[in-house]
């Protein structure tokens, strides 16, 4: 039995939550343009140039978000690679004096 089954609650987990706020927020964005076109004062040229320069501006932005995220996500795999070799350095390094450790217990042991 799960847990929900055997206390008969349900516990939100934070990610729903967030995806939750997100789409409402999304919806609520939809709707609002929605009826902003329909109640426009502008004519329906003024407005379809309006929406196509707001629509280019906003994939402007998207594109030099998303080059952006890809240069940060770049630098990023850029670093932990740095580190995973520091650390296989790290591991090599006490490797060999666990070995060096090793042999002289066992030359001190054997005499």
């Amino acid at each position: 039995m799960t847990d929900y089954e055997i206390n008969q609650e349900y516990e939100r987990d934070e990610r729903s939550a967030w995806g939750l706020g997100i789409t409402m927020l999304l919806i609520g964005v939809g709707a609002g343009a929605l009826l902003g076109l329909l109640l426009a004062p502008r004519s329906g040229r003024q407005t379809r140039k309006l929406l196509r320069r707001r629509y280019q501006d906003t994939m402007d932005t998207l594109n030099e978000q998303a080059e952006e995220l890809r240069e940060r996500g770049s630098e990023w795999v850029d670093k932990a690679k740095d580190i995973a070799e520091s650390m296989g350095d790290s591991v090599e390094f006490a490797s060999g004096k666990v070995r060096d450790l090793r042999r002289e217990v066992k030359r001190r042991t054997s005499s």
